[in-house]
């Protein structure tokens, strides 16, 4: 297998299609909506996704970061060689070709926080974000494409929280997160992808696996409840008011250590993501 063909090819499809589940809810909104501003958006949304997969053009002029799950069957024999560094050329062609925004920074570790250098020209220069590796019961590998915009991770946080054996506490404080910033994001309506484990990294990492597993035609009640409760904020689409304020909710819960603090990851995605697209091999 091509391996770097089918990362360019899978990134690109990320930018440019929303995933079945993602394009069904979508329009299922714009036809329940009963808010005369919220349903304009609606439709033009739904123009917007149908422009970009016709057209193989991005879904948001915000291209996003590039994160990249990969998950190895417990049945798999051997990794290919230079599987990472495929990985890596794929995504540089990808963002080629898409073509990406041009949002990498110069400079040395100072001067990128500044940004006191500027950017690079091409896009291809972005890198991705390190690479998140995941195991389940089969035989092939499965690469999974992320792409992060800026919007949602402003408005992402992870913190501790203390749960006081109800895990009531816990959404709720990722429940009033997002009724202090699903307004603010703009971009609405959100999928809402939610970590919760022992550490940052996991409740992130967590966050992430949902973003890239999840799926809106199979929600949990957790899930379905949770998204039925930010609906009734009616901060609705684009902050218009009205019946979606969320399409649906992503919560992933991890394993738990024998303590009175859980980590919380929360991420309000916009109106694109999860952009997301994968393959397998």
């Amino acid at each position: 297998m091509d391996i770097i063909n089918k990362v360019e090819k899978t990134l690109i499809k990320a930018s440019t299609r929303y995933s079945k589940d993602r394009a069904k809810a979508l329009i299922k909104a714009y036809h329940n909506e009963t808010n005369e501003d919220a349903k304009w958006a609606l439709e033009l949304m739904v123009k917007n996704m149908e422009i970009a997969r016709k057209d193989k053009v991005p879904l948001c002029d915000d291209t996003g970061v590039p994160h990249i799950l990969i998950e190895i069957g417990d049945n798999v024999k051997s990794i290919p060689n230079k599987l990472f560094e495929d990985i890596k050329e794929g995504v540089a062609i990808g963002l080629k070709n898409l073509p990406g925004r041009p949002m990498a920074v110069k400079g040395n570790n100072i001067e990128r926080i500044e940004q006191s250098k500027g950017l690079y020209s091409n896009s291809e220069s972005l890198k991705a974000a390190p690479f998140l590796i995941d195991t389940y019961n089969g035989d092939k590998i499965k690469i999974h494409i992320l792409l992060l915009g800026g919007g949602p991770e402003i408005r992402a946080k992870t913190n501790k929280v203390f749960h006081k054996r109800d895990y009531n506490n816990i959404l709720r404080v990722a429940f009033n997160h997002l009724k202090d910033n699903l307004n603010l994001l703009g971009c609405t309506p959100s999928i809402p992808s939610i970590g919760i484990g022992r550490t940052h990294f996991e409740a992130t990492a967590l966050m992430l696996k949902g973003m890239a597993y999840g799926n809106l035609d199979n929600q949990s009640d957790l899930e379905k409840n949770f998204t039925k409760r930010l609906n009734q904020l009616q901060i609705g689409t684009m902050g218009f008011g009205g019946d979606t304020t969320a399409l649906g909710s992503f919560i992933n819960i991890g394993p738990q250590r024998a303590s009175g603090v859980r980590l919380l990851a929360i991420r309000p995605c916009c109106f694109v993501e999860p952009r997301v697209a994968s393959f397998e091999f």
